[in-house]
């Protein structure tokens, strides 16, 4: 075969054949025939929409491959020091070490070593923070990596020099400490972002490490991740060999709620990335990490591809500031299906009230794009889009019922450019790439069906995910 036909797709345009070939969109038209499209393999849509790939615009790759075989060790699954107790002691014995992830301090309080060795001391433990901050390790695990003697700045120490047992993001330094010298394999990850109709992603992870950078590109050329790639935590001194579908973009950057940088520091990070030709992509949860950025954006200047990771809580004077800035904010509303109850209970009213706006950046014309932040939030775009569209937290409850914006406009914001994150939607037009996806519907079906209605995903021209295969 020499390309692909979608015959009798919905557009918004009407229902119509797409012609594929050489990994591009090259005519879109009515019942299309003759040579143009002889030899092509036909995919009967029967009116189904075809859509542009979604693009996941904050993601951890390695980190959701590793959460598949570890101890989930925080809501809904365990909620009390016992139930986690209870989810170590069942934790299979594979590497010797016990890998929990997902832990908040609702269940055991803020753990340290003494705390994790009174639910399990038996086995190497370290669990995880479900922000991805923090790791807590028990004494065996603290013994094993060398905690006592290990000079990593984010290794935590008492008042006498003692570590306490976490240690702050530090995730390839645990990995080289335990010996696991390589990155979790990709192919399942892979798999399931086409399933979910996903082209594309943005891995977030900061300060990636020439091993986890070099996995991240050999499980992307080896057809383990087809998904095209954009890494923000490219060293800035790094000069990879890249092939085309893998970019990057501006420096990570983190402006941890726990520890905030000084203003001076993090005006030099910004001026050293910009140095560089970066943007930055700076993390930030809480408004004061967001108003400490925009204060060092006027100090040193910006940058086109200067973003926001997260803005969890934006007030509502910062909307209109980020209005007339233009910075994207990419953010991530599934956070309010995984955990609202959580954050209605814990948090300020104040705070539940700015948390994760989509309705007022829309309005305001402030660039936003949407993603999962997976495996911290929920990896499905449709789980997402529906969170954007209904603000419900698990318990039925709703979170900022005005910050509400249709499925549509959600799903728009999962199609913009990777490069580009608050560009305009992309479309399905001769000449752009054919990263697309079959849905068994209308669109406007689909998107309250979710992710049961993707029938295939086709990524550079090539057929990623095909349901029944």
């Amino acid at each position: 075969m020499n390309g692909n036909l979608f015959r009798g797709v919905s557009l918004p345009e009407g229902i119509r054949d797409v012609a594929v070939d050489d990994g591009m969109i090259t005519t879109v038209g009515v019942d299309l025939t003759g040579d143009a499209t002889t030899g092509f393999d036909v995919i009967d849509a029967d009116g189904g929409a075809l859509i542009p790939g979604l693009h996941d615009h904050h993601i951890h790759l390695h980190a959701l491959a590793a959460a598949s075989a570890s101890v989930q060790c925080g809501p809904p699954q365990v909620t009390s020091a016992g139930d986690l107790g209870a989810a170590l002691d069942r934790a299979p014995d594979t590497s010797g070490w016990v890998r929990g992830i997902g832990y908040v301090e609702t269940v055991a309080g803020l753990l340290d070593s003494a705390a994790l060795d009174q639910l399990h001391a038996r086995r190497p433990v370290r669990i995880q923070h479900r922000s991805g901050a923090v790791w807590f390790l028990n004494t065996a695990a603290a013994v094993g990596v060398g905690l006592r003697t290990a000079d990593h700045p984010g290794v935590e120490r008492d008042d006498s020099g003692a570590p306490t047992g976490r240690v702050w993001r530090a995730d390839d330094w645990l990995r080289e400490r335990m010996g696991h010298a390589r990155p979790p394999d990709l192919k399942h990850v892979g798999s399931e972002l086409a399933r979910y109709g996903i082209t594309g992603v943005t891995d977030a992870t900061p300060n990636l490490s020439d091993e986890s950078l070099i996995a991240l590109v050999s499980s992307h050329t080896n057809g383990a991740v087809p998904q095209r790639l954009h890494l923000l935590g490219v060293p800035l001194d790094a000069t990879p060999d890249l092939p085309p579908t893998v970019t990057v973009g501006p420096f990570k950057i983190v402006l941890a709620d726990s520890d905030l940088p000084d203003f001076p520091t993090l005006c030099d990070q910004i001026h050293t990335a910009h140095s560089w030709g970066r943007g930055v992509a700076a993390h930030c949860v809480t408004r004061e990490a967001l108003l400490l950025l925009l204060a060092a954006l006027d100090e040193v200047g910006s940058h086109p591809d200067d973003r926001i990771e997260h803005g969890a809580i934006i007030a509502a004077d910062t909307v209109e500031e980020l209005h007339h800035r233009q910075i994207p904010i990419v953010t991530q509303p599934g956070f309010i299906t995984a955990r609202g109850d959580d954050y209605l209970d814990r948090l300020d009213t104040s705070d539940v009230a700015d948390l994760y706006r989509c309705a007022s950046l829309v309005e305001r014309d402030a660039p936003v794009a949407m993603s999962s932040d997976a495996p911290y939030g929920p990896v499905d775009p449709w789980t997402v889009i529906a969170a954007a569209a209904t603000r419900l937290a698990p318990d039925g409850r709703t979170i900022g019922a005005d910050e509400r914006v249709s499925r549509g406009t959600a799903l728009g914001r999962y199609l913009t450019p990777l490069s580009t994150p608050a560009a305009a939607p992309r479309t399905v037009r001769p000449g752009e790439p054919a990263d697309l996806v079959l849905l068994d519907d209308t669109l406007e079906s689909a998107l309250r069906t979710g992710a049961d209605s993707v029938r295939c995903t086709m990524i550079r021209g090539r057929m990623a995910y095909r349901r029944g295969e």
